[in-house]
């Protein structure tokens, strides 16, 4: 689930510097929102129970604005439904 590796996060942002995404990883394993587990075959980073409650918490700022929109075609719901639904998935969120 997700990306784990430094290389697998440079993939998918392929325009943010190599400086700026280690000083990102390093400032949320200080402030204990991922963990760094380092092998002899790689590195790689894992969401702490603090970050899994971080998640949750943007995902439900999300969702209550998707929820507050004023939607005025019939098809808008089913698109916040699929949204909502794919970054639940994403985030590992489960109700």
């Amino acid at each position: 689930m997700g990306k784990k590796r430094f290389l697998e996060f440079k993939q998918n942002n392929p325009n943010l510097s190599n400086t700026v995404l280690s000083d990102t990883l390093k400032s949320m394993e200080k402030n204990e929102l991922i963990e760094k587990r380092v092998s002899e075959q790689s590195t790689e980073y894992y969401l702490t129970k603090r970050g899994l409650r971080l998640n949750r918490i943007l995902y439900e700022l999300a969702a209550f604005g998707l929820d507050e929109l004023e939607c005025g075609e019939d098809g808008d719901l089913e698109i916040i439904n699929m949204f909502k639904d794919y970054y639940a998935n994403l985030l590992g969120i489960s109700d």
